[in-house]
């Protein structure tokens, strides 16, 4: 078996039986151990709901205890309740989870002590490349082996939740929550119902929150609006204020308003920015940074601006951006992609947090969702429109090669390819998937019009 398919640029994801087996998940446990010195050290371990993650969770723990660590086997666990464990007991771990992606996959997403990514940049090629040697050639136990004990943070998870937001005081709200037969089926009700903690001014409305990896009532992806469709009526059917969906490691959450309409994440990361900046403000912190990346409205720079902080812009992806967190200090960050982090939770993202500050912006005042949330979206936006294409690199070209006479653009090409208006009318940004075989497309405009016309003239560029 060759690891390197299934290792991306910060995270793993393959085929189970295929390119992850329990094989190659015990060689990477033996491999996490050693190119992280984690001999005599704890390591967490846990996985999502999917039918191969238990088995993939032993097999890692078997590698990592005998190579000498001491595993703490997690259970049940979605990926922000990893990065919860990994900060609050300073250790290093991992979670067994392909997040969206179907029941045939499964992948691994780790983290060092303090929930600090990890990256093509920082230790995941090498942690390969030692899995692969002991995948061939099997590999030594140490001289002295760990031992492998359960440890369930449920319950501290969400108590760190809850003193991070505080929805005590809300005016009463009645929220539908999309799990997708997810991770989020655990976590919410731990989190915002009575189940663990005190019960909340919150009517949830469950929409399958039976845990099944293999999702039998749509794919667990919010982020493609087919999968919104039953959170959409559900909203309307029982008059909710507002909508929750979560993928399927729930790491992302996505957030539909009274009136079934999707509230854009670039929306969301506005307006929680705004808060965490007031927060921040009111500690004595002077100009609070925010992360945004790339594709993001650039309505999420005016408001951070408007507000007194600082924006800085950087390229996509989890680990990018958690690297940055730190490196700034910043109080928090969000991607077009639902994914949204907190300095306040390790720099980690978590999107039961996410979720809290909009419930608390909603239930603070008493307008609803979707005045409350169009304040924070003034362009037209496509959303994220995914292709399938042979060639990525020569699909770009393409794109590139037609605007190049064009007069009055700007390019830029640090994480895929930015074209934009010097006017500043509308932008788009064209790049490959870190994760799947998909070239993804972002447009944005002044005006719906403008917005279409560019959207699919680049459309026509890639698909032809």
């Amino acid at each position: 078996m060759d690891l390197s398919s299934a290792f991306k640029a910060y995270d793993v994801r393959g085929i189970v039986g295929d390119s992850l087996t329990d094989e190659a998940a015990e060689a990477i446990g033996a491999a996490f151990v050693d190119v992280l010195g984690l001999a005599g050290r704890k390591v967490l371990c846990g996985g999502d709901m999917r039918p191969s993650s238990r088995g993939f969770v032993s097999a890692f723990s078997i590698g990592a205890s005998r190579r000498g660590a001491e595993v703490y086997d997690l259970g049940l666990i979605s990926t922000d309740e990893l990065y919860f464990a990994s900060g609050a007991l300073d250790a290093a771990g991992a979670i067994f989870t392909a997040s969206h992606n179907p029941s045939q996959y499964n992948g691994i997403k780790m983290a060092k002590a303090g929930a600090v990514p990890i990256s093509s940049d920082s230790g995941l090629l090498a942690i390969r490349d030692l899995a692969q040697r002991y995948l061939d050639g099997g590999y030594p136990t140490a001289e002295r082996a760990g031992n492998i004990a359960p440890l369930d943070v449920l319950g501290d998870y969400a108590a760190k939740l809850r003193t991070l937001i505080d929805l005590d005081t809300v005016r009463p709200l009645k929220v539908v929550v999309d799990a997708g037969n997810g991770m989020a089926g655990l976590t919410v009700p731990a989190v915002l119902g009575n189940e663990l903690l005190d019960g909340l001014p919150l009517t949830i409305v469950p929409l399958y929150f039976e845990l099944d990896g293999t999702f039998p009532n749509h794919p667990a992806n919010p982020l493609e609006p087919e999968n919104l469709l039953d959170l959409r009526a559900a909203v309307l059917e029982h008059g909710a204020d507002i909508g929750l969906a979560f993928d399927g490691d729930a790491d992302r959450c996505f957030v539909v308003d009274e009136t079934g309409r999707a509230v854009s994440p670039s929306a969301i990361t506005a307006m929680i920015a705004v808060r965490e900046i007031a927060r921040a403000q009111a500690q004595g912190e002077a100009a609070p940074t925010v992360i945004h990346n790339l594709i993001t409205s650039r309505a999420v720079p005016e408001f951070v601006e408007q507000a007194g902080g600082r924006p800085v812009r950087t390229r996509v992806g989890h680990s990018f951006i958690k690297a940055r967190m730190a490196e700034e200090n910043a109080v928090f960050g969000g991607e077009h992609s639902a994914h949204y982090y907190f300095r306040d939770f390790y720099n980690a993202d978590t999107g039961l947090l996410a979720a809290m500050h909009v419930l608390a912006a909603l239930g603070e005042q008493d307008a609803p969702l979707s005045t409350l949330a169009g304040k924070f979206e003034p362009y037209s936006a496509s959303g994220e429109i995914n292709s399938t294409v042979t060639d990525a690199d020569q699909a770009i070209a393409a794109v590139r090669n037609s605007y190049e006479p064009a007069p009055g653009v700007a390019f830029d090409e640090s994480d895929g390819l930015t074209i934009a208006a010097e006017s500043g009318h509308w932008w788009f940004n064209v790049r490959a998937s870190n994760t799947e075989e998909l070239l993804r497309l972002n447009v944005e405009a002044n005006d719906a019009a403008t917005m279409q016309s560019v959207r699919d003239t680049v459309l026509d560029l890639i698909r032809n």
